[in-house]
């Protein structure tokens, strides 16, 4: 193999990257459907349907908050793939809304768990040479999860029923465990390990990372608002046909975009892809609002593709790239509690203010939030970008 150009697709590295697509897609897959089946099952209010969306994403921020500390092993990794097989079982168990709720929150934590050993592993996977362009691929896998997994999630229950959905995501945790056998962590993986008395914040997060992170946070919130609650807009509108594409034209311009900004960024810097994605994105949001036909609400699709699907990446590509290579599961750990931050508490809040608004004022309100996190972005980061370049540089 040329020293010059490693390989990057070993083994590990596609373990690694399907881990993370299935974890993700498991995620949306349930996200885009529990609403509804909260409401269906249970008679829930959609203050209630929130939560049972949204607490999954702050178990999820549990079990990462609790994995920045350890040393990540195999052992954890299976166990917690187990005890994921094991929670998503439970979904089978029809008592209450209550229940649900519990649930939920135990099948976050372990999916916080093995998300964070993953992406903190896979950037020790990688070849130095190709590093950069290596996260940049596994990022991918984590797009492509966030448009497939709610494209099948509303199909099924379309022409389904969610024990189908139920099922699917069981047969996907049980092949992640099968496959993470065949894991290797690399010999030069490493995270800090924590021998001093005290609890400090740095123990738990990367303050390197804290201001994209912020930043990382306004965006999934957002989004959540997309994932949590397009089928029951779409219903409203009497485009529910339409809304399961949505996902997949969202998908589709995330592949064509991403390789393409991913070699921009390393270039010329992130300021140039974030500052024309946020505005993307923001237009998207609020012509969703007034979404009349079929060919917009796809439109919106794309849009939020080129504009969500870009900075998610690129963003998690900044928090790696500020991190010191002891440092790096605290900093995917931090990027991803953020991350969590914004899904978790987006439905909750979300489903509280959707009577005042209708779904329509909502998305005119997301989108605001999205393009007045241009100046957030600017003041966080975008205006330090070449300071802070220079100073991992040397």
């Amino acid at each position: 193999m040329n020293q010059t150009n490693p390989k990057l697709w070993t083994k590990n590295f596609i373990i690694l990257s399907s881990v993370n697509f299935i974890m993700t897609l498991i995620f949306f897959l349930l996200n885009a459907t529990i609403t509804l089946y909260a409401i269906n099952e249970f008679d829930a209010s959609t203050g209630q349907a929130g939560i049972v969306a949204g607490i999954f994403i702050i178990g999820s921020l549990l079990g990462r908050l609790s994995t920045g500390r350890l040393i990540h092993s195999k052992k954890i990794l299976m166990t917690s793939l187990f005890l994921l097989i094991l929670t998503t079982l439970l979904y089978f168990v029809h008592l209450n809304v209550n229940f649900l709720i519990l649930n939920r929150l135990l099948n976050g934590i372990t999916v916080g768990i093995i998300s964070t050993i993953v992406s903190t592993v896979v950037v020790f996977s990688l070849p130095a040479p190709r590093k950069g362009e290596g996260i940049s691929y596994f990022a991918i896998s984590t797009a492509l999860a966030t448009g497939i997994g709610p494209f099948i999630g509303l199909v099924l229950s379309q022409n389904s029923n969610f024990e189908m959905i139920f099922s699917l995501s069981l047969l996907l945790g049980i092949f992640s465990l099968v496959i993470a056998f065949f894991l290797k962590f690399p010999a030069t993986y490493k995270t800090e390990k924590n021998n001093k008395k005290g609890i400090k914040i740095s123990d738990f997060v990367e303050p390197k990372v804290m201001p994209i992170a912020i930043i990382i946070f306004f965006m999934t919130f957002c989004f959540s608002g997309i994932v949590s609650y397009l089928n029951i807009y779409a219903l409203e509108l009497g485009l529910i046909d339409t809304a399961s594409f949505f996902f997949m034209v969202y998908t589709v311009f995330v592949l064509i975009s991403r390789p393409f900004t991913g070699r921009i960024m390393d270039k010329k810097g992130a300021n140039i892809i974030i500052y024309p994605a946020l505005i993307i994105y923001g237009v998207g949001m609020l012509l969703l609002s007034s979404v009349n036909s079929s060919f917009t609400l796809l439109l919106v699709g794309a849009l939020v593709a080129l504009g969500f699907g870009n900075i998610s990446s690129i963003t998690q590509a900044i928090a790696i790239n500020l991190a010191e290579p002891h440092r790096v599961g605290l900093a995917t750990a931090t990027f991803f509690i953020f991350y969590d931050l914004g899904n978790g508490f987006g439905p909750s809040i979300i489903g509280l203010i959707i009577p005042a608004t209708g779904y329509s004022g909502l998305y005119v309100i997301l989108g605001l939030i999205v393009l007045a996190t241009l100046f957030l972005y600017y003041m966080l980061y975008g205006k330090k970008e070449g300071k802070i370049q220079n100073q991992v540089v040397n």
